[in-house]
């Protein structure tokens, strides 16, 4: 199996909000902000193939699909669908794609999915061959959002999600499509179901799998949230959030995981490490992959 970052449009957003309580003068060493008080932020997909004998994506990034009024709005850089550029330099399109995962579906991890804005035209879904895999509960909080987060859902997606016949929804550690080959991790902290996905590595010691991979969505948007207090102002509970990263990444150190990231503009995939105060941080930093292998 080989693995691709992929990048899709890029952003610009706040950096207080993406940095939540952080003072500024902590934050901007990380994130030099515009005269905006606007970060660089990416949109970074994942594609591995063959895994469990598929082509597989992990998210499509905030892609094309607002009007031009909203991209603005929203700090999306470019205004063409940027992911599907990145995906045909790997050597593949969006048709060749068989599973898409998606850790949750707010439209900077899921607006990928659909086909460029075009004026007059309805929203439409591409990856007309792929399984969409959901997390259940997140499934449900998309379809019926709480005000404080309705506008970071796309109205049009849920129903043309449904209406694929496509889409697989998970309660449990696996999903039908990727079998054993990928284990699902929940979080509740950023929004509710969020779905984090490891690319399983060989059997340890102890039985479980080391040395793999996993997606860390927006529990660890990037290297400077690695830092366990470090949260977001869009986190629906930061105090929850910090408990899950605390013990999510005491697992992943213990079994040499390696962290990818969605949202770091400089850095794809990250080897954890603690020092002696316990404090986490990274290292072995890469900032793409093209056709790597996992255990590399």
């Amino acid at each position: 199996m080989k693995l691709w970052s992929i990048m899709g449009n890029s952003q610009r957003l706040d950096g207080g909000a993406m940095y939540g309580n952080a003072p500024r003068a902590m934050w901007e060493k990380w994130s030099p902000p515009d005269e905006h008080n606007r970060i660089a932020l990416a949109c970074r997909a994942l594609l591995a193939r063959p895994l469990n004998g598929r082509t597989v994506l992990f998210e499509t990034g905030i892609g094309a699909f607002f009007e031009p009024k909203l991209r603005e709005r929203y700090g999306v850089v470019e205004d063409r669908h940027v992911l599907l550029d990145s995906l045909a330099e790997a050597g593949v399109s969006h048709e060749d794609v068989d599973v898409v995962v998606l850790s949750h579906l707010h439209f900077d991890h899921a607006g990928g999915l659909l086909a460029p804005w075009q004026a007059g035209r309805a929203p439409a879904l591409l990856f007309p061959n792929a399984t969409f895999v959901v997390g259940a509960e997140h499934w449900r909080r998309a379809r019926e959002p709480h005000p404080r987060d309705r506008a970071s859902f796309i109205p049009e997606l849920v129903p043309l999600l449904e209406a694929s016949g496509r889409l697989e929804l998970v309660e449990g550690e696996h999903c039908r499509a990727l079998g054993k080959a990928v284990r699902f991790h929940y979080s509740q902290g950023h929004t509710p179901g969020l779905m984090l996905a490891e690319i399983c590595g060989a059997p340890g010691p102890d039985g479980r799998p080391h040395g793999g991979l996993v997606f860390c969505a927006d529990l660890i948007p990037g290297r400077p949230w690695v830092h366990v207090p470090i949260t977001m102002g869009y986190d629906r509970y930061p105090e929850l959030l910090i408990d899950e990263k605390r013990g999510f990444l005491e697992d992943k150190l213990a079994r040499d995981v390696h962290l990818y990231f969605t949202h770091d503009p400089g850095c794809a995939l990250a080897k954890l490490v603690k020092d002696d105060k316990g404090r986490f941080g990274t290292t072995h930093e890469v900032e793409a992959l093209a056709a790597r292998a996992l255990a590399a």
